[in-house]
């Protein structure tokens, strides 16, 4: 008997609310900043701080769901979650980033058990289900900031917290409507944080495998630094918060459209040409931020999301396909790692580069370093000459 597919509705609703929590705060930085008083190394701070929990609590929730159960531990992450968002208005704005940690170890609970049921659930229609709850998280991304952007323009910046508190409080109803738990939880997360240390090293060793580590890494560091800086850039330029949302949303809807098409052109021809030119992309258009503005702005923003969509897409399969089947779940954990790295140390280095010498030179540093990256993987790539299966 086929699961029902509300089931994957309610699951992709869950990952919605970290998608939308994580994004509704980062794009409004700028004018908590602006309010508060702080500056540019502090907001990639805020932002690197949200990653740095999810780092810290995935195995600690993992462990958690194993012993306790999956939905025990999907309750206690949203309540978490929801808790931290409502304390914000009730302390001094200063202590946003205890605020922001405790989101994040919310956040992880939610988006790894809620991913792990859709793979316990779903046996014979699993693609379709990954399928309905990828999009509905990959919509938290694009809603976010409009919703986000009108709450700060009509509002305060508090009150996105209290928005975040909603859906985490909807999130919570939902999650009593999933069935309860049949087994053990570890072989969900064995992708992840499942595997012995022997297979461990020998990833690490893999010559083969690291320039493409190292593609992920530099793709995830453009991530937090588009969503964390691109809006510091528009604020720069006197847009206010509803344009700021609007421009990320539109961001945000390229990197995810192009996802499907990159996929299907990477089977159709050379994949790794492919992936190579969505980083020059990404290197390009990052770098171009902040020369441009109006309709060459958005048009830039537009092509640095196509970029990062492509890598996004075609990195995880470029690993997958050049790891030996037996440690496929240590590879594909350590990917996830390094996505982790990235995604935290983007916002932080552009941070620290822009609060030195400007934030112009923050992104084109921050460009070059990319740049830089990418020829190291296509001379390594030709010493150890990799054989894609």
């Amino acid at each position: 008997m086929k699961t029902s597919i509300k089931f994957a509705l309610i699951l992709g609703f869950l990952g919605f609310t970290t998608s939308f929590g994580a994004h509704i705060v980062a794009v409004n930085l700028p004018f908590y900043a602006e309010k508060v008083g702080i500056g540019l190394t502090m907001i990639g701070l805020l932002i690197a701080i949200y990653d740095f929990a999810e780092i810290i609590a995935k195995p600690i929730f993992g462990g958690l769901a194993d012993k306790k159960g999956m939905k025990k531990a999907l309750y206690l992450g949203i309540i978490i979650f929801t808790l931290a968002s409502l304390l914000y208005p009730f302390v001094p704005p200063k202590l946003l980033i205890v605020v922001r940690f405790l989101q994040g170890l919310g956040g992880a609970s939610i988006s790894a058990v809620s991913l792990a049921m859709v793979g316990i659930l779903y046996k014979d229609n699993k693609g379709k289900a990954f399928g309905i709850y990828s999009a509905i998280k990959g919509f938290g991304y694009v809603v976010s900031p409009i919703i986000g952007g009108a709450i700060v323009l009509k509002s305060s910046f508090t009150g996105i917290f209290y928005a975040c508190a909603v859906i985490g409080i909807i999130a919570l109803l939902l999650a009593f409507a999933l069935p309860a738990d049949k087994q053990k939880s570890s072989a969900a997360f064995d992708d992840d944080d499942d595997f012995s240390f022997k297979n461990l090293w020998i990833v690490l060793k893999n010559k083969t495998l690291m320039p493409w580590f190292l593609i992920i890494v530099i793709n995830m560091f453009f991530v937090g630094i588009l969503f964390g800086f691109l809006p510091v850039r528009i604020h720069e330029l006197g847009y206010n918060s509803f344009n700021t949302g609007l421009i990320l949303s539109i961001t945000a809807i390229s990197y995810l459209l192009v996802q499907p098409i990159a996929g299907w052109f990477a089977d159709k021809f050379n994949a790794v040409i492919i992936l190579r030119c969505a980083m020059l992309l990404s290197c390009i258009s990052t770098a171009s931020i902040p020369f441009v503005s109006g309709i060459f702005l958005i048009i830039v923003c537009i092509i640095a999301g196509i970029g990062i969509g492509i890598v996004w897409t075609n990195s995880d399969a470029m690993v997958s396909n050049l790891s030996d089947e037996k440690q496929m779940g240590a590879t594909m954990g350590v990917a996830g790692s390094f996505k982790e790295f990235g995604d935290m140390i983007g916002p932080l280095l552009i941070g620290v580069i822009s609060q030195a010498i400007g934030l112009k030179w923050g992104f084109v540093i921050c460009a070059a370093l990319g740049f830089l990256a990418l020829l190291v993987t296509i001379i390594v790539s030709k010493n150890t000459k990799p054989h894609v299966k």
